[in-house]
């Protein structure tokens, strides 16, 4: 079994601060710490898009079915344009976002690229306005559709350079700056997947803004489409467009007493096989109220204070973890719903079930 990444490392502003000195240091957790800026404003700007994708100095991530090109399993394999030429085609992001739109045609596969980010603390190499650095895309190499062969091209080419692709999970043995970036491009091509069809109208939609916005189109340029109807997600603002996280707690609950970890597990993993107990946030909840909710249902336990630990983004599919500590109110046992309860002692992890 590969050795277990190390975490990210917290950026020198963090590390000494007011803040710091009275909470502690910030805990930065594997997927988190990206050296990318994102620059999320500049995802319009066609002119700004169009220059990166194509500058010599860009590097891209290459995802096969949401498996990321690598060197091994602990670097990414960044490729340059013309390693994946043959999908991306002709310069796609030149485009206005109305451009874009005004040409869809349902029959022509459009490639999906991810602008992930700039990478400026290197300065060499692009530069738009103010801006400096590398940038880097993601690329979704999937064969299908009209660019399924070419897909099926450029995945050949690649393995002939003795880049492997991350299947699965495998991915989480990624170094972090590496793990953190596969993350962000994970999470993007994983929602424009499953998000082929508008959720206020049913019909198709199509990527803009590099990937991080789905648009429901007027009309299909595509011969013999049906006329499309009306859609109340065109021309305002509507999360239907845009990509979403889940917020979901991840909570250690301790002993009344300070003593005890309480750990469960389900039936069919593997012996001696415990975690941390964890699930969704619901509507107009609050951490701590989900917190409460969750370690009730799951072990009939009980739990009264609870403090927030750090956060993780968990790209499986679209997950913020919300890590908690939560103290079990004293007589706070009661019945055991659908997992198994341990509790385990802090110094040993000797298991009383």
């Amino acid at each position: 079994m590969p050795a277990q990444p190390d975490l990210p490392k917290a950026a020198p502003e963090l590390l000494d601060s007011m803040l710091t000195r009275k909470f502690g240091p910030e805990v930065q957790n594997y997927f988190a710490g990206s050296p990318l800026n994102r620059l999320s404003f500049l995802r319009t700007d066609h002119a700004f898009l169009a220059a990166a994708l194509t500058h010599p100095s860009t590097a891209f991530v290459a995802v096969d079915d949401l498996a990321p090109a690598a060197r091994d399993a602990e670097n990414l394999a960044y490729v340059g344009h013309a390693d994946l030429s043959a999908v991306i085609g002709e310069n796609p992001l030149a485009k206005t976002e109305a451009e874009t739109i005004a040409a869809y045609n349902s029959k022509v596969s459009s490639p999906l690229i991810l602008f992930l980010g700039l990478n400026d603390k290197r300065h060499e190499g692009f530069e738009y306005k103010a801006y400096k650095g590398v940038p880097y895309f993601a690329v979704d190499i999937t064969p299908k559709g009209s660019n399924e062969e070419a897909a099926k091209g450029v995945i050949e080419t690649l393995k002939a350079k003795n880049m492997i692709f991350l299947q699965g999970r495998s991915a989480m043995t990624l170094n972090a700056a590496d793990a953190a970036i596969f993350a962000q491009a994970r999470a993007l091509l994983d929602w424009n997947a499953r998000n082929p069809f508008c959720s206020g109208c049913g019909q198709p939609t199509l990527s803009v803004h590099a990937g991080t916005k789905r648009v429901c189109p007027t009309a299909d340029l595509a011969p013999g489409a049906a006329a499309r109807g009306p859609c109340a997600t065109r021309g305002v603002v509507s999360n239907l467009s845009f990509p979403r996280t889940d917020p979901t707690v991840i909570m250690a609950v301790i002993s009344h007493d300070g003593t005890k970890v309480l750990l469960g597990r389900q039936k069919r993993w593997p012996t001696d096989w415990y975690s941390t107990l964890a699930g969704f946030c619901e509507p107009a909840e609050s951490v701590e109220e989900a917190v409460r909710r969750e370690v009730w249902e799951e072990s009939g336990v009980k739990v009264g204070r609870v403090v927030v630990h750090s956060s993780q983004p968990w790209p499986y599919p679209a997950n913020l973890m919300i890590g908690a500590i939560g103290q079990a109110v004293r007589g706070g046992r009661g019945l055991i719903w659908s997992m198994i309860r341990s509790w385990s002692r802090r110094s040993g992890l000797i298991w009383r079930r």
